[in-house]
């Protein structure tokens, strides 16, 4: 039961990293997401008044915090994902598209649950320190996740852990990261403008139904990579 070769070819490793930007870019502006922009900026700058500039600055070391957290889960998903793979087989494959199909039917909506928030409130930022604080309160947010973006980050992480390649799955959290981080980054200038969009919420619903659609066919290709040889054979 080989599955592995979906990570060889180079185009679908592209591919792969190019979901990977696209997952944080739309778990960004998902309405629980959005939603918490204004809470994010607030415990970031410890202020409402802060210049732009300031704003900016601080939400580019708040990113560098997540990224360097997901880069971390990255590695953690590789290395485990090596010692199932060699363990468990095709079979470490068919838990995680398992994973894969649950998270996307949880996006579509045709499953409701409730996933786990590790963190349930960050401390505000009342030193007004500009660079260490907002790495520090990336980092967490990192591990607080929210139901909109868990479900892609967890189908993310899965990927990640069948590749079994470490460079492979920093790239992939990596970039994810990045896409997440970038509304972040904006937000500081642009939050009230997108709120206040009365479609804005309709497309970033559909954007999130289009990504769980994209997860449940992701996780149909491996199955079926796990079964055709058999199946042939």
């Amino acid at each position: 039961m080989d599955y592995t070769d979906i990570f060889t070819n180079n185009t679908s490793l592209l591919i792969l990293f190019g979901l990977s930007f696209l997952g944080g870019l739309v778990a960004s502006i998902s309405p629980c997401s959005l939603s918490m922009l204004p809470i994010i900026i607030g415990y970031v700058g410890g202020y409402s008044d802060a210049k732009p500039a300031k704003t900016l600055v601080q939400m580019i070391f708040f990113v560098l915090g997540t990224a360097v957290v997901f880069s971390i889960i990255g590695i953690i998903c590789a290395v485990t994902g090596k010692v199932f793979i060699s363990f468990a087989g095709g079979y470490f494959g068919l838990v995680l598209a398992s994973i894969i199909l649950v998270m996307g039917l949880k996006l579509i909506g045709f499953l409701d649950f409730e996933l786990p928030v590790l963190i349930k409130e960050m401390p505000k930022n009342d030193a007004h320190r500009t660079y260490i604080y907002p790495v520090i309160l990336g980092a967490a947010f990192a591990l607080v996740g929210s139901p909109c973006s868990t479900p892609i980050l967890a189908g993310i992480m899965a990927f990640a852990s069948l590749s079994a390649n470490i460079i492979n799955a920093i790239i992939m959290l990596f970039l994810f990261s990045i896409g997440q981080g970038l509304i972040l980054i904006l937000a500081g200038f642009l939050t009230s403008e997108l709120k206040n969009r009365n479609n804005f919420y309709k497309i970033s619903d559909s954007l999130m139904k289009i990504s769980g659609v994209l997860l449940i066919l992701a996780s149909l290709y491996i199955f079926y990579k796990i079964f055709h040889p058999l199946i042939v054979n």
